[in-house]
C-alpha cells in the first residue's frame, strides 16, 4: 500500500496511524464503509481547496465588514492577506514547493490576462488600490493560483494515476493556443469552438484513477474536469457578489454570471492543469496482478 498523502504535511503525520485505526473500524460494515469514504473524499477536497477556501473566504468577510473609511483599500488588505497565507502554508509546510511554483506562474500568466482584459472592457474592478498594474489590483492573480494550487494539492491527496494519458507537448501546445486566443478574439474570429473539439479529441480517451480509502476510483478526465470547472464558475458568481470584481452587465445590479462563462473556465482550467502535469509527471496506473492458483497435482511435483 503507498504511504498516506497527508505524509507530505508533517503536521499531519500524526494523525495517519489515527485514523487507519478508525478506518480498520469503520470496515467492518458495508454501510459504514461507505460512508468513510465518502467522509474521506470530503475532507480531502476540502483540504485540497485549502487556498482557495481562504481566498473565498476573505472576498466575503471583507465585503461584508471591512470598513469603507478603512486607510487601507480593501483591495490592497486582500492582497496583503493572501501574501501572509502563502508565507504561512509554507513556514507551516502545508504548502509545498512545488504547490508554490505553480501559484506563482500562474499569478504572473493570470495577471497578464487580467491587465489585457481590464484594458479592453471584458470586466472591472470597481475599488480603488495601491498594489496594482496598469489598473489591475495584484491581489487578482492569486485567484488564478487558487486554481493551480487546488489542482496540485488533489493530484496528491488522490494519488492520481492516467490510462491513456496525452503526451504533455500536446497539451503545451493547447494550452498556447488557448492562452493565446484569450488576446486575440477581440481582433480576429475566435476560434474556441477548434479549441473545445481539439481538447475533446485529446482527452477524450483518458480515465483518471484515484484513491479516496483502500480502492481505486476512476472517472474520464473530461468529466472531472468539467466539475471542477462548475465549481471554478460558482466561485466567480461569489466573487461578482461581493463585488470584488464586476461585468459590465453587473454595474447597475448583480445577476449571475453567464453560462457562457463556463467554457472560458474550462480552457482556463486545461492551461492549468498543463502546469500541472509539467510538475508532476502524470503516472500510468498499472492494473494490479493476479495470482495463479496452483494445481495440486502440480504442486506435489
Amino acid at each position: 500500500m503507498p504511504p498516506s498523502a497527508a505524509a507530505t504535511w508533517p503536521p499531519l503525520r500524526r494523525f495517519i496511524v489515527r485514523e487507519r485505526r478508525l478506518g480498520r473500524f469503520m470496515a467492518r460494515r458495508q454501510w459504514t464503509a461507505f460512508l468513510y469514504e465518502f467522509l474521506r473524499f470530503g475532507i480531502k477536497q476540502s483540504w485540497a481547496c485549502l487556498f482557495g477556501g481562504i481566498a473565498v473566504a476573505l472576498m466575503i468577510a471583507t465585503w461584508r465588514f471591512y470598513p469603507a473609511t478603512a486607510p487601507l483599500a480593501r483591495y490592497d488588505f486582500l492582497f496583503l492577506c493572501m501574501i501572509v497565507v502563502q508565507i504561512v502554508l509554507l513556514g507551516t509546510r502545508l504548502e509545498t514547493l512545488d504547490e508554490a511554483k505553480v501559484i506563482v506562474i500562474y499569478h504572473v500568466v493570470g495577471t497578464v490576462m487580467e491587465i489585457f482584459k481590464t484594458s479592453v472592457g471584458s470586466w472591472i474592478y470597481p475599488e480603488p488600490s495601491f498594489f496594482r498594474i496598469a489598473g489591475v489590483p495584484l491581489f487578482t492573480g492569486f485567484m488564478y493560483s487558487c486554481i493551480g494550487s487546488y489542482l496540485c494539492r488533489v493530484w496528491r491527496l488522490f494519488d492520481f494515476r492516467f490510462g491513456r494519458h496525452p503526451p504533455r507537448w500536446a497539451l503545451v501546445a493547447l494550452s498556447i493556443a488557448i492562452y493565446v486566443n484569450f488576446f486575440t478574439h477581440h481582433y480576429v474570429p475566435d476560434v474556441r469552438i477548434v479549441l473545445f473539439a481539439a481538447a475533446a479529441l485529446l482527452l477524450a480517451r483518458t480515465t483518471i484513477y484515484f484513491k479516496v480509502w483502500d480502492d481505486d476510483r476512476s472517472m474520464p478526465l473530461l468529466l472531472g474536469l468539467g466539475l471542477v470547472t462548475l465549481f471554478i464558475w460558482f466561485a466567480e458568481n461569489i466573487g461578482t457578489f461581493t463585488k470584488t470584481w464586476l461585468y459590465p452587465s453587473q454595474q447597475h445590479g448583480w445577476a449571475m454570471v453567464s453560462p457562457a462563462k463556463f467554457g472560458s473556465w474550462f480552457l482556463l482550467l486545461i492551461i492549468s492543469y498543463t502546469l500541472v502535469s509539467l510538475i508532476n509527471k502524470p503516472r500510468v496506473r498499472v492494473e494490479p496482478r493476479t495470482t495463479v492458483p496452483v494445481m495440486p497435482e502440480l504442486e506435489a511435483v
